[in-house]
């Protein structure tokens, strides 16, 4: 069965993201190293961010809330309000960068509208989410577009019956193995890594190589190429 539905992630797929959540994760390390050594303030922040997901979901305001109480459980009473408004600045740099797209993205979703329906599948906060796909301009180019609080099968099920497409006549592309790959062919559908650079911890997990609608891929622009492998 041809492909007729193309989902594709965002951050880190589309235009660049980790980096400015990097940036602001150092810029911590070096507040709290009279506090903790670089080692011990990233797990802290690391096991701080994975248990406050539940509370506060994926995004910049739940991560600088979760670097906020990092520094409260190494430092204690001596971080100082300074430290929490340098904390909330660097909170803050994240949600202001601006929207670098990846290289050859605009030719590659050009390619990709010409063999099936573009649909635009992110978590995150939604009004930065909104902002950084106005910034793009690549809003137009899509059909559809789902910011969600979180990607499961059971998301990917609603948004193929919502568009009348069978789960095999879909594909799913980005950078996260646990949220774009895994739960995609769990609903039915294809999926395609496509790995970046800088990935977070989180979204790791272990590639199922042995699939057969599983594809790794060294870029994007391979994409519009495998679907047209595919039935």
């Amino acid at each position: 069965m041809p492909i007729r539905l193309i989902c594709l992630d965002a951050d880190d797929t589309l235009w660049h993201n980790m980096r400015h959540f990097e940036a602001a994760e150092a810029a911590l390390v070096r507040m709290l190293q009279p506090f903790a050594e670089a080692g011990l303030a990233r797990s802290t922040l690391a096991a701080v961010e994975a248990r406050n997901l539940r509370h506060y979901g994926y995004g910049a305001k739940g991560f600088t809330l979760s670097m906020i109480e990092t520094a409260v459980a190494l430092g204690g009473d001596r971080i100082s309000s300074r430290m929490v408004a340098e904390i909330l600045a660097a909170g803050r740099a994240i949600l202001a960068h601006p929207v670098e797209l990846l290289p050859g993205v605009e030719a590659t979703l050009d390619a990709l509208a010409r063999r099936g329906r573009l649909v635009l599948v992110t978590k995150g906060d939604l009004l930065h989410q909104e902002s950084k796909l106005a910034a793009s301009g690549l809003g137009d180019r899509f059909a559809d577009i789902e910011i969600v609080s979180d990607k499961t099968a059971a998301t990917f099920r609603r948004l193929f019956e919502r568009h009348g497409v069978a789960p095999e006549a879909a594909v799913m592309a980005g950078d996260s193995m646990r949220s774009d790959v895994l739960p995609a062919l769990a609903a039915g559908a294809w999926a395609a890594f496509v790995p970046h650079d800088l990935a977070w911890s989180h979204e790791c997990a272990a590639p199922p190589e042995a699939h057969p609608r599983f594809r790794r891929l060294a870029g994007l622009a391979e994409l519009p190429a495998w679907i047209d492998t595919i039935g």
